[in-house]
């Protein structure tokens, strides 16, 4: 049996990149425990005082096929490249039109650019664009393929 596991991000603003990981992957806040009108009541209930609120942000894969996605307000900005990142797998694979596979690319490229990325890298294939090398708001390296 496989383990479930999610991804945790250290971030100088927990709610401010977990909307921009809400939109580029499609996520959601989760719902807040049966109970509870919202998080706030919930936060209330367990005792956080509201000066921690803003402290970390929590995600979910609305279908419930993906990992989870925490933000931990660190002190400490980024300053080295990612050992590991997100490739967003938008352009359906090589078995799709070359031209094809670069539109789709090139539109979520638009999109999160629009959303607070910036492109870093684009990367040439044999036929074209492969992919392209993106930093999150805070700098966090993906990749759109």
């Amino acid at each position: 049996m496989s383990v479930r596991w999610g991804l945790t991000v250290d971030t100088a603003d927990p709610p401010e990149l977990a909307r921009f990981w809400a939109g580029a992957l499609r996520y959601a806040e989760p719902d807040p425990p049966a109970g509870y009108a919202d998080w706030g009541a919930w936060l209330l209930a367990q005792g956080v005082p509201e000066q921690e609120w803003g402290d970390s942000a929590y995600l979910a894969d609305p279908q419930g096929v993906g990992p989870s996605l925490s933000f931990l307000r660190v002190p400490e900005a980024k300053v080295v490249k990612n050992r590991l990142h997100l490739d967003l797998k938008v352009s359906g694979g090589r078995d799709v039109p070359q031209r094809e596979r670069e539109r789709r690319i090139r539109a979520e490229v638009a999109r999160l650019t629009d959303a607070g990325a910036r492109t870093l890298t684009e990367h040439a294939g044999p036929g074209g664009l492969d992919h392209v090398t993106m930093a999150d708001p805070e700098g966090n390296e993906f990749c759109v393929v």
